[in-house]
């Protein structure tokens, strides 16, 4: 399947000739259902068994099995992303499984990887553990990107928006070139979710994502998924999660198709309460550098609004330091102290403590679902008495 080939919203053939019309909402709340069987539950639930019977001669031709090698709720749960993203979707147990899987599937000793030196840190820490005889370069999402930065590469990974810094790239221009140089380009695609940004349809070869984020969105679901252009990278993904056991569980997957189905409705609110939130803290005294790429005056907006179908909820901003942090969190009554990001609720995480390079009293802030006037004026009364020396 093509980028730009249409599936069918939840599979049913009678719908192809509609669901050109259809929005997000519509499309999140669809995907991944079958054509209506009378007598059938209207939700599925998720398929637990780790056996399968088997054609008593042995001839085969099952669709499953054993639980370890395929199960109808990931098959549900893939296709529903797949139809969002435009490609073949390979679910894993975690963003982390499903970004090493793709490494260990694509690269060889010898081979170079270029990674954002700004983007998520336990990536750059396990190639640099884990990659034996792979050669890493670090590039940041912001650029410069010169020309020797693609020289000898097989794979480039993006992360736009970067995490935690929220800098952007321009997908299509470097995947444009990248390919030129000869290397397949991979997005991780986990802040702006398939509803704000489509990858592979910019010019991308892969997609990544952590789904424990916006994707699933209740923050109790640990998953991720790859999904690509390809269908012998599929196949080759598919096989690498059945040797190496790095499967999702089903019941954890029900949830994140589940969770899926409010996607829209949650980023509207979440891109919502962003934007008010970016208002309360532009020019506040206890606040600088704030990051939002639908904030019109934010370096990357230019790009990002290129790009970018939605802005997401999460924001990135300085306070003084971390003690004025520690008093901005435990005077909040709305904002809890987390890390992750993507949930209903407004969570803010202090990045310097996870060792990522950025000053002591940078926040990543994660907008929720609550309402908008309630959250802006938590916001403003813990931020009360914070300033700068």
């Amino acid at each position: 399947m093509s980028a730009g080939e249409r599936v069918p919203v939840g599979g049913n053939p009678e719908f192809a000739d509609l669901d050109h019309a259809w929005g997000d909402g519509t499309r999140c709340v669809h995907a991944g259902q079958h054509a209506a069987v009378p007598g059938e539950p209207l939700v599925a639930g998720p398929v637990l068994s780790t056996q399968y019977h088997l054609s008593p001669g042995g001839e085969g031709g099952e669709t499953d099995v054993y639980g370890r090698a395929g199960n109808p709720t990931w098959r549900a749960l893939e296709q529903a992303i797949g139809e969002l993203d435009g490609g073949r979707c390979v679910v894993f147990p975690s963003g982390m499984a499903a970004i090493t899987t793709l490494l260990r599937v694509l690269l060889r000793p010898g081979d170079r990887l270029v990674l954002p030196s700004d983007g998520y840190f336990a990536v750059r820490e396990w190639a640099r553990t884990e990659l034996s005889g792979v050669s890493v370069r670090e590039a940041p999402t912001a650029g410069p990107w010169t020309e020797d930065v693609f020289d000898g590469a097989v794979l480039v990974l993006l992360e736009t928006p970067s995490n935690p810094g929220l800098d952007v790239c321009d997908i299509r221009e470097l995947a444009r070139r990248a390919n030129a140089a000869g290397a397949m380009v991979a997005v991780d695609n986990t802040t702006a979710t398939p509803l704000g940004q489509r990858p592979l349809e910019l010019g991308a070869d892969v997609v990544i994502a952590s789904d424990t984020k916006a994707l699933s969105g209740h923050s109790d679901v640990l998953l991720g998924h790859v999904t690509v252009r390809d269908a012998d990278l599929a196949d080759a993904l598919r096989r690498a999660r059945t040797l190496s056991g790095a499967i999702p569980g089903p019941f954890e997957t029900w949830l994140a198709l589940r969770g899926l189905g409010t996607l829209d409705l949650r980023l509207a609110r979440q891109a919502e309460n962003a934007r008010a939130v970016a208002e309360a803290l532009h020019d506040h005294p206890a606040v600088r550098g704030l990051r939002w790429p639908g904030w019109e005056s934010d370096p990357a907006h230019a790009v990002a609004a290129r790009q970018m179908r939605r802005f997401g909820g999460v924001l990135g901003f300085e306070l003084p330091d971390a003690d004025a942090v520690r008093r901005f969190l435990e005077r909040s009554r709305l904002v809890g102290a987390a890390t992750s990001f993507g949930g209903l609720h407004t969570t803010a995480d202090r990045r310097a403590r996870w060792g990522d390079p950025v000053p002591e009293g940078f926040l990543r802030l994660s907008v929720g679902c609550e309402d908008t006037a309630d959250l802006v004026a938590d916001i403003r009364a813990a931020l009360d008495g914070i300033s700068w020396p």
